[in-house]
């Protein structure tokens, strides 16, 4: 079969994709727990209270720190089926581009209805009511829903980064335009932050000026989600060899893999510290920093021009360095940052100083762990595919997103719970950040085993046949 040579043009139509699901990703990641769990400084700035507040659920945890970790562990779930799926579908169109294509518009509209309640709120969180357990369930339902359309499209296209990569080097272009595409995306939905607040005198509600954002946000997200599902013929640059089999033996023959076991262990550690630092941001700038919550904004761009800067010298960085290595030295690089955080307003240091330094420290880690990660994954897919003569790409990325959201998952309940501790003087948050740190040390112990000079050895044999 004559397949199309995959050009910088495929690349970046299809790098677009990942701007679009990382920008909705981003919506509700980052501001899904300082909407429906608002600090005092949101709401002496007009937030209002829509579900139940406090460490309610079993005294340990909040609501919406429950509704999220459910939302990531019914996502966890569905991974492995649809990557399933994926891997076995005979679509005459591909096996990856039709599952994207239906998905792309309901992900962004139940975006949006997330954040649109169907009873009011209150000012004041106990006299929510009945309209809070309303709230709470419909909370509840459009998370679930909204994770299993993120996971229609991410799944199959995750897949596709190692299908598209022929060799290493259009690997490593194709993770270079997504780990552009995606950090942009990110920042695209930090400034949701500085728009709203510019917005609100305007609209007279700060509620309102939060879901206008976000529903523009979404539709843009939408649009670039589309892009690569209308403008890329699978068949045209990707061998198809569906599978057999039910989901979890082929995810039984994924985690058979003792390479891919301990990166998915510390792809977790990772996962719950970066989700803290993220789902924080707002918090750590306003409560510690003592800066106005348009400066996570300003700062989360910051962090992505510098990291953008930092990719050409990272890829050059790669053709020397084992990956491993790199990403264990971004691993402490990152967990400098969350020192850096943690210890905001302490020492007479001013914020913009704090904010300053995490800056300019995180942009390294973050353009490393933005590229090296997802060349690891499709290394293991690759070489197990050599191994076993089985192509499992689709569920091999489906098991690291599984890792990816479970990560994420304990991170909010941790986050939310401790987010609660002495509010005023931030401590909680503070505790947050030097947990961040312990996660993202013990992901750099573990990933100290994983064995990248035998998955070397099995790629460069395979590729000389």
């Amino acid at each position: 079969m004559n397949l199309k040579p995959v050009t910088k043009k495929i690349i970046w139509l299809f790098a677009i994709g990942q701007l679009g699901w990382s920008l909705m990703s981003a919506i509700l990641t980052n501001f899904i727990e300082s909407f429906y769990q608002p600090d005092d400084v949101s709401v002496s700035e007009g937030m209002i209270y829509f579900i139940p507040q406090g460490r309610v659920i079993l005294g340990v945890f909040t609501v919406i720190g429950g509704i999220y970790a459910l939302g990531r562990v019914f996502d966890a779930i569905t991974d492995p089926w649809i990557g399933n799926l994926s891997d076995k579908s005979r679509n005459p169109k591909g096996r990856r581009i039709p599952f994207m294509k239906k998905a792309a518009i309901p992900l962004a509209l139940i975006t949006i209805m997330v954040y649109i309640c169907p009873a009011p709120g209150n000012p004041v969180a106990a006299k929510l009511g009945t309209n809070g357990i309303i709230n709470g369930i419909w909370v509840l339902v459009m998370m679930l829903l909204f994770y299993l359309f993120m996971t229609i499209y991410c799944t199959p296209y995750n897949a596709l980064i190692a299908e598209l990569s022929r060799d290493e080097k259009t690997l490593a272009n194709i993770s270079t335009a997504i780990s552009f595409t995606f950090i942009f995306g990110s920042a695209l939905g930090y400034m949701a932050p500085t728009i709203w607040s510019a917005i609100t005198p305007m609209v007279g509600s700060r509620v309102w000026a939060m879901r206008i954002v976000f529903i523009i946000m979404a539709l843009i997200a939408m649009a670039c989600c589309l892009i690569p599902t209308l403008t890329i013929k699978e068949m045209d640059y990707v061998e198809v060899h569906p599978t057999e089999g039910n989901a979890f033996h082929s995810l039984a023959k994924c985690f058979s893999n003792r390479e891919f076991r301990i990166f998915v262990v510390s792809d977790i550690c990772y996962w719950i510290g970066i989700t803290m630092f993220q789902t924080g941001l707002l918090h750590y700038v306003t409560v510690l920093m003592k800066l106005p919550e348009s400066f996570s904004s300003i700062l989360y761009i910051a962090m992505t021009f510098l990291s953008v800067v930092c990719y050409v010298p990272v890829n050059l960085l790669m053709q020397k360095f084992a990956k491993k290595k790199m990403v264990v030295f971004a691993f402490l690089g990152m967990c400098l940052v969350f020192l850096i955080t943690g210890l905001s307003g302490f020492f007479h240091v001013p914020g913009i100083v704090s904010g300053i330094l995490v800056v300019i420290f995180a942009a390294f880690p973050m353009a490393t762990l933005g590229i090296i990660p997802q060349t690891i994954v499709a290394d293991i897919a690759k070489s197990d595919y050599i191994v076993t003569g089985e192509n499992h790409d689709g569920m091999f990325f489906a098991a690291r997103t599984f890792s990816m959201k479970m990560g994420q998952s304990l991170s909010i309940l941790l986050f939310t719970s401790l987010g609660t501790i002495s509010v005023a003087t931030g401590l909680g948050y503070r505790i947050a950040a030097f947990c961040a740190i312990a996660f993202c040390l013990l992901g750099a112990v573990i990933l100290h085993f994983y064995n990248e000079a035998k998955v070397q050895g099995i790629l460069k044999n395979g590729f000389k046949e």
